[in-house]
C-alpha cells in the first residue's frame, strides 16, 4: 500500500510527506528534479511531470492512494484532469485533492474557477476523495514581510470582510491525517470536503493591529487597492498570475473567506489540538527577520 505525494517539493507536499513518513507510511513522492528533492531515507523518489503521460504511468503504478496538489500555473486544470485520468486508468480509488475555499463562490477567478471544475470531475467520476478547501495561507504575507518591517505597511488587499487564514503547517498535517484515513480504510471511503479554515477571521485592519502589538510600533493597512496589488506582483510573477491574483483580492473585497459553522471545530477535533493563531506566525516571523 503506497501513498504518491504530488507537489512533493512545495512547502506543502514537503510536509505532508515528512508527517507520512512519521507516522510509518509507505511514501511516494513526484517531483521534477530528483536533485532537489531531500526527503527522509524511505521515502521513493520518482521523476516526473503532469504533462509527461509517461512519468505519471510511472509514477502511478503499485500506487493505492493519491495526494493531488497542483501549482498555480497557466494549464493546471488541464494537469489536474490528465492526472485524475492517469489515476482512475491505475486503479487508484482513494485520493486528497488540494482545492480551495470557496472554488464555488469566486467563478472570475482563474485558479479558483479551475478548482472547482476539478472538484466537479471527482464528484461525477465518482472517485472515492477528499477534497480540503483550504482558506489563505498565513505563509502568504512572508512576500510582504519586508514592506510591513521596512515601512510599517500591511498591503495585502485582505479588506474588511475578513479572512479564516490558516497555518501552511496545519494545512499539511490535516492533508496527511486525510490521506492515512483512507489508505488504512478497510473500503474506499465515500466523498467528502473540508474547508481548512485557521482559528479567527481577520480582516485587514486586524493584521495590522497583530503586526502593530508584534513590532511595538505602528503598522498601518493600505491593502484596498487591487490595481497596486496587481502592478507589483507583475515585477514578480507573469502578467496572467498578477492578474488572477488582483481578482482574488478583489472577491476578498467584496465576499472574504469565511468559515462555515463547525468548522474550527472539526479541525481542532482532527487535529487534536488547536489551530495556529496568526499572532504566532507573525511573532515567528519577526523574530527570523
Amino acid at each position: 500500500m503506497t501513498i504518491l505525494v504530488t507537489g512533493a517539493t512545495g512547502n506543502v507536499g514537503r510536509q505532508v510527506v515528512e508527517h507520512l513518513v512519521k507516522r510509518g507510511a509507505d511514501v511516494r513522492a513526484l517531483v521534477r528534479d530528483p536533485s532537489k528533492a531531500k526527503f527522509p531515507q524511505d521515502v521513493r523518489v520518482v521523476q516526473g511531470d503532469f504533462l509527461d503521460i509517461d512519468s505519471l504511468r510511472n509514477a502511478m503504478s503499485g500506487v493505492s492512494t493519491l495526494f493531488l496538489l497542483n501549482a498555480v500555473v497557466s494549464d493546471e486544470f488541464t494537469q489536474a484532469l490528465i492526472a485524475l485520468n492517469i489515476a482512475r486508468s491505475a486503479g487508484i480509488e482513494r485520493i486528497v485533492y488540494l482545492s480551495v475555499i470557496h472554488a464555488d463562490l469566486y467563478v472570475n477567478v482563474p485558479h479558483f474557477a479551475g478548482k472547482f471544475g476539478v472538484e466537479r470531475m471527482i464528484e461525477q467520476m465518482d472517485f472515492k476523495a477528499t477534497i480540503l478547501r483550504p482558506a489563505y495561507f498565513m505563509q502568504n504575507d512572508l512576500m510582504v514581510k519586508d514592506v510591513i518591517t521596512g515601512y510599517g505597511v500591511y498591503t495585502m488587499p485582505i479588506g474588511a470582510k475578513g479572512l479564516a487564514m490558516i497555518d501552511v503547517r496545519d494545512i499539511a498535517e490535516i492533508a496527511a491525517l486525510a490521506l492515512l484515513r483512507r489508505e488504512q480504510a478497510a473500503e474506499p471511503l465515500a466523498l467528502d470536503r473540508i474547508n481548512l479554515v485557521g482559528p479567527e477571521t481577520l480582516t485587514g485592519a486586524d493584521i495590522a493591529a497583530i503586526w502593530s502589538e508584534v513590532l511595538a510600533r505602528p503598522i498601518s493597512y493600505g491593502g484596498d487597492n487591487t490595481d497596486g496589488f496587481e502592478q507589483n506582483l507583475k515585477q514578480f510573477v507573469p502578467a496572467w498570475m498578477a492578474y488572477d491574483m488582483r481578482l482574488m483580492g478583489e472577491r476578498f473585497l467584496t465576499d472574504g473567506m469565511l468559515p462555515e459553522v463547525g468548522d474550527v471545530e472539526r479541525l481542532t477535533a482532527l487535529l487534536g489540538r488547536p489551530l495556529r493563531p496568526y499572532r504566532n506566525f507573525a511573532l515567528e516571523t519577526a523574530a527570523s527577520s
